[in-house]
């Protein structure tokens, strides 16, 4: 089983899988507790590996909860909202502008 199937936190691991996906630049975010964000957008596909705590992501109507060791991915222009859990969320978040997606012109 690869990490995306997976509830532990190798973080070598989700980079090497990542970084075979194409994804390049990441940045660690870090939201207190019951933190929210309404709907919002963004241009590529997202990728959230939690390291600690908790996220509750609603997109494309349905709602789950991802736990350390586990990844959230996010399509480019999903409509989506997220809820921190009760003792926060520490992730790391990687992103793929649309660019990256498009497959070169011959």
């Amino acid at each position: 089983m690869g990490p995306r199937t997976k509830a532990w936190l190798d973080v070598e691991a989700w980079e090497k899988q990542l970084a075979e996906e194409g994804f390049g630049d990441f940045f660690v975010w870090q939201d207190g507790p019951a933190a929210f964000y309404p709907d919002h957008t963004h241009s590529g596909l997202t990728a959230h590996v939690i390291l600690q705590g908790e996220m509750t992501l609603t997109s494309e109507g349905q709602t789950r909860t991802y736990k350390a060791g586990e990844r959230a991915d996010v399509p480019a222009h999903a409509v989506h909202s997220a809820r921190i859990g009760p003792r926060g969320c520490l992730d790391r978040t990687e992103m793929k502008s649309h660019w990256d997606t498009l497959a070169p012109h011959p």
